[in-house]
Protein backbone atom coordinates (compact mmCIF):
# COMPACT_ATOMS: atom_id res chain seq x y z
CA UNK A 1 0.00 0.00 0.00
CA UNK A 2 2.78 2.46 1.16
CA UNK A 3 4.24 1.52 -2.76
CA UNK A 4 1.01 2.53 -4.29
CA UNK A 5 0.80 5.81 -2.62
CA UNK A 6 4.43 6.65 -3.41
CA UNK A 7 4.15 5.71 -7.30
CA UNK A 8 0.71 8.17 -7.60
CA UNK A 9 -2.54 6.78 -8.15
CA UNK A 10 -6.13 6.74 -8.54
CA UNK A 11 -7.07 4.60 -5.75
CA UNK A 12 -8.87 6.46 -3.04
CA UNK A 13 -9.77 3.31 -1.23
CA UNK A 14 -8.28 0.00 0.84
CA UNK A 15 -10.25 -1.98 2.20
CA UNK A 16 -8.75 -4.36 4.46
CA UNK A 17 -10.09 -7.03 6.57
CA UNK A 18 -10.32 -10.60 7.58
CA UNK A 19 -13.49 -11.37 5.44
CA UNK A 20 -11.72 -10.46 2.26
CA UNK A 21 -9.42 -13.37 3.15
CA UNK A 22 -12.27 -15.99 4.80
CA UNK A 23 -15.41 -16.76 4.23
CA UNK A 24 -17.97 -15.13 6.61
CA UNK A 25 -19.33 -18.63 7.10
CA UNK A 26 -16.23 -19.76 8.94
CA UNK A 27 -14.81 -16.84 10.56
CA UNK A 28 -11.55 -16.46 11.72
CA UNK A 29 -10.38 -15.17 15.60
CA UNK A 30 -7.65 -12.67 15.06
CA UNK A 31 -5.54 -13.59 17.64
CA UNK A 32 -2.86 -16.95 18.49
CA UNK A 33 -2.47 -18.15 21.96
CA UNK A 34 1.03 -19.72 22.43
CA UNK A 35 1.02 -21.75 26.03
CA UNK A 36 4.95 -21.08 27.24
CA UNK A 37 4.63 -22.15 30.48
CA UNK A 38 1.79 -24.85 32.27
CA UNK A 39 2.08 -25.26 36.03
CA UNK A 40 4.96 -23.82 36.80
CA UNK A 41 6.97 -25.79 34.00
CA UNK A 42 8.04 -24.44 30.74
CA UNK A 43 6.30 -25.52 27.32
CA UNK A 44 7.74 -25.35 24.17
CA UNK A 45 5.43 -25.21 20.85
CA UNK A 46 7.27 -27.05 17.71
CA UNK A 47 6.48 -26.11 14.27
CA UNK A 48 7.62 -27.42 10.70
CA UNK A 49 7.95 -23.78 10.10
CA UNK A 50 10.77 -22.63 12.72
CA UNK A 51 9.40 -19.44 12.66
CA UNK A 52 6.55 -20.55 14.40
CA UNK A 53 8.11 -21.98 17.50
CA UNK A 54 7.61 -20.59 20.85
CA UNK A 55 9.91 -19.48 23.50
CA UNK A 56 9.35 -21.33 26.56
CA UNK A 57 8.84 -20.35 29.95
CA UNK A 58 8.18 -17.00 31.79
CA UNK A 59 10.06 -14.14 30.85
CA UNK A 60 10.91 -10.88 31.51
CA UNK A 61 12.16 -8.56 28.79
CA UNK A 62 14.65 -5.68 29.07
CA UNK A 63 15.18 -2.60 25.87
CA UNK A 64 18.87 -2.18 25.97
CA UNK A 65 20.08 1.51 24.35
CA UNK A 66 23.57 2.09 22.91
CA UNK A 67 25.91 5.07 23.53
CA UNK A 68 24.01 7.32 20.32
CA UNK A 69 20.54 7.08 22.21
CA UNK A 70 19.30 4.66 19.93
CA UNK A 71 17.87 0.44 21.09
CA UNK A 72 20.25 -1.96 20.33
CA UNK A 73 18.83 -4.74 21.12
CA UNK A 74 15.24 -6.61 23.06
CA UNK A 75 16.79 -8.76 25.69
CA UNK A 76 14.61 -12.04 26.78
CA UNK A 77 15.37 -13.44 30.03
CA UNK A 78 13.67 -16.00 32.82
CA UNK A 79 12.04 -14.90 35.33
CA UNK A 80 14.26 -16.58 38.01
CA UNK A 81 17.10 -15.46 36.03
CA UNK A 82 16.20 -12.29 36.87
CA UNK A 83 15.22 -13.31 40.15
CA UNK A 84 18.40 -15.04 41.23
CA UNK A 85 21.26 -12.54 38.70
CA UNK A 86 19.01 -9.01 38.09
CA UNK A 87 18.28 -7.55 35.57
CA UNK A 88 20.80 -6.03 32.94
CA UNK A 89 22.66 -3.25 34.02
CA UNK A 90 24.10 -0.26 32.32
CA UNK A 91 27.79 -0.47 31.52
CA UNK A 92 27.87 -4.21 32.13
CA UNK A 93 28.02 -6.22 29.23
CA UNK A 94 25.52 -8.50 28.29
CA UNK A 95 25.16 -11.68 25.68
CA UNK A 96 22.06 -11.55 23.01
CA UNK A 97 21.30 -15.10 21.57
CA UNK A 98 18.96 -15.48 17.75
CA UNK A 99 16.14 -17.61 19.29
CA UNK A 100 16.54 -19.57 16.28
CA UNK A 101 19.62 -19.62 15.07
CA UNK A 102 23.03 -20.61 17.02
CA UNK A 103 25.40 -19.25 15.15
CA UNK A 104 24.34 -15.31 15.56
CA UNK A 105 25.06 -13.75 19.01
CA UNK A 106 26.21 -10.77 20.22
CA UNK A 107 27.87 -9.15 23.11
CA UNK A 108 25.88 -5.52 24.09
CA UNK A 109 26.93 -3.09 26.50
CA UNK A 110 23.66 -0.54 27.15
CA UNK A 111 24.24 2.73 28.26
CA UNK A 112 20.61 2.66 29.51
CA UNK A 113 18.08 -0.24 30.27
CA UNK A 114 14.39 -0.30 30.13
CA UNK A 115 11.90 -2.94 31.17
CA UNK A 116 9.46 -3.37 28.41
CA UNK A 117 6.60 -5.45 30.25
CA UNK A 118 4.34 -4.41 32.74
CA UNK A 119 1.75 -6.88 34.48
CA UNK A 120 -1.43 -4.89 34.18
CA UNK A 121 -3.79 -7.82 35.16
CA UNK A 122 -3.31 -10.94 36.86
CA UNK A 123 -6.33 -12.80 36.53
CA UNK A 124 -7.45 -11.55 39.95
CA UNK A 125 -9.91 -8.67 40.78
CA UNK A 126 -8.38 -5.25 40.81
CA UNK A 127 -9.32 -1.90 41.32
CA UNK A 128 -5.81 -0.56 40.41
CA UNK A 129 -6.15 3.01 38.86
CA UNK A 130 -2.40 2.54 37.45
CA UNK A 131 -3.65 1.10 34.34
CA UNK A 132 -3.06 3.63 31.34
CA UNK A 133 -5.64 4.63 29.01
CA UNK A 134 -5.97 3.84 25.94
CA UNK A 135 -4.39 7.41 24.59
CA UNK A 136 -1.66 7.24 27.26
CA UNK A 137 -0.86 3.43 25.83
CA UNK A 138 -0.83 5.15 22.24
CA UNK A 139 1.54 7.98 23.37
CA UNK A 140 3.77 5.62 24.68
CA UNK A 141 3.72 3.52 21.45
CA UNK A 142 4.41 6.48 19.63
CA UNK A 143 7.50 7.38 21.21
CA UNK A 144 9.10 3.37 21.67
CA UNK A 145 8.34 3.97 17.47
CA UNK A 146 10.03 7.46 17.63
CA UNK A 147 13.19 5.73 19.70
CA UNK A 148 14.07 3.40 17.19
CA UNK A 149 17.01 4.03 13.92
CA UNK A 150 15.02 5.20 11.38
CA UNK A 151 16.90 1.79 9.46
CA UNK A 152 14.20 -0.09 11.45
CA UNK A 153 11.19 1.45 10.75
CA UNK A 154 11.58 2.78 6.78
CA UNK A 155 9.07 1.18 4.62
CA UNK A 156 10.89 -0.65 1.92
CA UNK A 157 13.97 -3.10 2.98
CA UNK A 158 13.68 -2.26 7.12
CA UNK A 159 16.95 -3.40 9.07
CA UNK A 160 15.41 -6.32 11.77
CA UNK A 161 15.58 -5.36 15.05
CA UNK A 162 16.93 -7.43 17.40
CA UNK A 163 15.20 -9.65 19.61
CA UNK A 164 17.76 -11.52 21.46
CA UNK A 165 17.27 -14.25 23.89
CA UNK A 166 19.54 -14.28 27.16
CA UNK A 167 22.27 -17.47 27.49
CA UNK A 168 20.22 -19.09 30.05
CA UNK A 169 16.44 -19.06 28.24
CA UNK A 170 18.79 -19.86 25.29
CA UNK A 171 20.12 -22.88 26.02
CA UNK A 172 17.19 -23.78 28.43
CA UNK A 173 14.68 -23.70 24.95
CA UNK A 174 17.19 -25.60 23.17
CA UNK A 175 17.12 -28.61 25.84
CA UNK A 176 13.22 -28.39 26.03
CA UNK A 177 13.19 -28.80 22.18
CA UNK A 178 15.64 -31.78 21.85
CA UNK A 179 13.56 -33.42 24.52
CA UNK A 180 10.06 -32.58 23.13
CA UNK A 181 11.31 -33.13 19.19
CA UNK A 182 10.16 -36.50 17.87
CA UNK A 183 12.91 -38.27 16.33
CA UNK A 184 11.86 -39.36 12.94
CA UNK A 185 12.19 -43.01 11.60
CA UNK A 186 13.82 -43.89 8.07
CA UNK A 187 13.37 -47.13 6.56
Amino acid sequence: LHSLQQQGNEIDTFGIGTHLVTCQNQPALGCVYKLVSFDGHPRIKLSQEIKKVSIPGKKRVYRLFGRAGFPLADLMLLDEEVLLHGAPKPGIKAMCRHPLDPTKRVNCTPTHVVELLQCVWDGKPTMDPAVPSINEIRSKCMQDLASLRHDHIRHLNPTPYKVSLSCELFEMMYDIWRKEAPILELD
